[in-house]
This record gives structure tokens, C-alpha cells and sequence, in this order.
């Protein structure tokens, strides 16, 4: 089992800037793709960003390419989500989820364990 804890939500104004973290615990996560997968309210879960445990590919969704960067630190068996130029369409909860699989998880039916997300508002 994977325990899945996120932190770093909060309000911020639209431009500006959050570092969400994902810290996982039960087990080393070193061999585990690690998406993050967002859900703003009455919409469903959304893919946003995921990192593969071979050579740290990325992958992201079209609406936050080149404002948000994934990132992991496999000795510290936590991964990062820097989120910049923040709109208010990302408001949202933010859930951290990890995936069996040496491949790039682009959909939320591919993972297999889940955090119990952190809001992320941004103010207009």
C-alpha cells in the first residue's frame, strides 16, 4: 500500500505562484509514475500533470503546459507540482496519485493510489 499526503494548497491572486508537494509513505515510490490530477467543482477529475520513474519523462495537459513543471525526488519518495502564472480556471483540488506502471499515466483511470487532495483558489 501507498499513502499519499498533499500540502501546499492555499489562496493565491491570479499571476501568481504555489509549490504543491506530494510526500508518500507505505512504500518507496522510486518505481511508480506520479501524476497529479486536479477537480474544480461540479467538473470531473482532470489529468494535469504526471512524471514517469524511467528517466523522469513528463507529460502535461494542454491548459498548464509551460506554467506548471512536475518534478520528483525519489530519495525523499516525494514529487512537486510548482504551479506559476496561476489563472482562476485552476481553482481547484489538487490530488496527488501514483501509478504501477514504467509508463506516462495520462488519464486518472491509470493510477492505483490516491491522496486526499489540497485546494488550490485563485482570486481574480
Amino acid at each position: 500500500q501507498v499513502q499519499l499526503v498533499e500540502s501546499g494548497g492555499g489562496l493565491v491572486q491570479a499571476g501568481g505562484s504555489l509549490r504543491l508537494s506530494c510526500a508518500a509513505s507505505g512504500r518507496t515510490v522510486g518505481t511508480y509514475a506520479m501524476g497529479w490530477v486536479r477537480q474544480a467543482p461540479g467538473k470531473e477529475r482532470e489529468f494535469v500533470a504526471t512524471i514517469s520513474w524511467i528517466a523522469s519523462r513528463t507529460y502535461y495537459a494542454n491548459s498548464v503546459k509551460g506554467r506548471f513543471t512536475i518534478s520528483r525526488d525519489n530519495a525523499k519518495n516525494t514529487v512537486y507540482l510548482q504551479m506559476n502564472s496561476l489563472k482562476p480556471e485552476d481553482t481547484a483540488v489538487y490530488y496527488c496519485a501514483a501509478a504501477r506502471t514504467s509508463l506516462v499515466p495520462t488519464s486518472k483511470g491509470e493510477y492505483d493510489y490516491w491522496g486526499q487532495g489540497t485546494q488550490v483558489t485563485v482570486s481574480s
